[in-house]
């Protein structure tokens, strides 16, 4: 039996995989295999058993033999494919899901207060006064710290869609409130009320 692991929440896949393998299993790197290779693995027996535990990875980087995985789909070992990611449009992806291959997907999700931040962000742009208000609801159970690196990331990622004036002066008074939240000694979230408020002023 042939399954595939693939996502960037490497530690849940990686649990799931030794839940399917067991404790003890080969691993194989898919990237240095050649197509002589694949009959050994899939149909070869071990001096110690007949029935292997393998873990092939990183196998859909080299695309000649992942088109041919398919072929040894009805192997009576136990091979699990744990890839980081997985093109969708490819053959060899494509053949093992028309074959009914299990495919398992470990995601990482965006923590919550991504999501708040992006909504606080988009806010402060239009209304200060509701942006902050937005914030205080925060404030209990968030880290001011984390709060204004996520802003960064947001304001990085308008950056980069649209590098205008209004983009600019955003990472200019990010970088400003960084400063002045690791140099004085005020209060942290007042400093970030204080950013939200000016931001719709630009």
């Amino acid at each position: 039996m042939i399954k595939v692991f693939y996502g960037d929440d490497r530690v849940k896949a990686k649990a799931e995989i030794k839940r399917f393998l067991g404790k003890n299993y080969e691993v194989v790197e898919g990237a240095e295999l050649k197509l002589r290779d694949l009959p050994d693995i899939f149909k070869g027996a071990s001096l110690f058993s007949e029935k292997r535990a393998i873990l092939i990875k990183d196998v859909s980087e080299n695309q000649a033999v992942w088109e041919k995985i398919v072929d040894f789909r009805d192997t009576e070992h136990s091979v699990a494919i744990w890839e980081l990611k997985l093109d969708k449009r490819k053959q060899g992806y494509k053949a093992l899901k028309s074959a009914g291959v299990e495919m398992k997907e470990f995601k990482l999700m965006d923590p919550p207060e991504k999501k708040l931040v992006f909504d606080i962000y988009e806010m402060a742009l239009k209304d200060g006064k509701k942006a902050v208000e937005m914030c205080k609801k925060i404030e209990n159970t968030s880290d001011p710290y984390m709060f204004v690196g996520l802003m960064v990331s947001q304001a990085l990622k308008k950056y980069e869609w649209r590098a205008g004036a209004k983009e600019k002066r955003a990472l200019k008074e990010l970088s400003k409130l960084d400063m002045q939240m690791k140099t004085t000694s005020v209060q942290p979230w007042l400093l970030v009320q204080a950013f939200l408020l000016r931001a719709s002023q630009w």
